[in-house]
């Protein structure tokens, strides 16, 4: 019988991150602006445009945000490697003992974890120090350009649809219907990064239900205090 092949998510954390902080943020935030902005008006041309503006404005915050932390943590990435590369040409000896203990506190005991470290030191010491010391490989690596380009797209498919939503729905029921189809979209949202993750989507639908209606009953209190309606 041959056994399958086990499956891993780890590989997906650094896009799937990216995508479902997007596309969640996209719905959230601007149904809740137009949820804010139908509290405290019934002008649909106000309602679209605020939903459009949140949408570019939203997106790009995103992006750039996601681009400069990233990028920070790519820059910290690229300062360890070289800070250990240059160690290992000015104490390797240090070095080698100092990855045998990180071997030994792994549970080898010193002999073989002495053997293991030279081994892997004569095959690629920096790989062996970045991976094994520094907790750095290709799973985990910084893309700061494929992070800011998903973010950025992930939003983008998350606002779109609560855009429509203000665009399309009668303006009697433009709260509800925002409500209602945003909470739709974040548990559709959710399950997907659930299965996506390998985690429980039941969990994952309940929180981003929780959060998402806290979040728009806040933004709704706010239009109903401070907007001015004039039906």
């Amino acid at each position: 019988m041959i056994m399958e092949l086990e499956k891993h998510y780890v590989n997906r954390v650094g896009w799937l991150r990216a995508a479902v902080l997007g596309a969640n943020d996209g719905i959230l935030s601007t149904s809740s602006i137009v949820i804010g902005v139908a509290a405290a008006s019934n002008d649909r041309t106000v309602i679209v445009l605020t939903a459009l503006a949140g949408l570019v404005a939203g997106a790009m915050s995103m992006a750039a945000g996601e681009y400069v932390s990233v990028s920070s943590q790519e820059d910290t990435e690229a300062s360890d490697l070289a800070r250990e590369k240059q160690e290992l040409e000015l104490m390797p000896d240090i070095e080698l003992r100092e990855l045998a203990k990180v071997y030994q506190r792994r549970g080898l005991d010193t002999d073989l974890a002495l053997q293991v470290a030279e081994q892997l030191t004569r095959h690629n010491a920096l790989e062996a120090h970045a991976r094994d010391e520094l907790g750095l490989n290709e799973i985990t690596q910084a893309k700061p350009l494929l992070a800011a380009m998903a973010s950025f797209f992930s939003f983008v498919a998350g606002a779109v649809l609560p855009l429509l939503v203000s665009w399309l729905a009668p303006m009697v029921y433009m709260i509800p219907y925002q409500y209602l189809f945003s909470i739709v979209f974040l548990m559709f949202l959710g399950a997907v990064a659930a299965k996506a993750g390998g985690s429980g989507i039941r969990k994952a639908v309940m929180r981003i239900c929780f959060w998402g209606t806290v979040a728009m009953g806040a933004t709704a209190l706010v239009g109903y205090l401070f907007g001015v309606n004039t039906v």
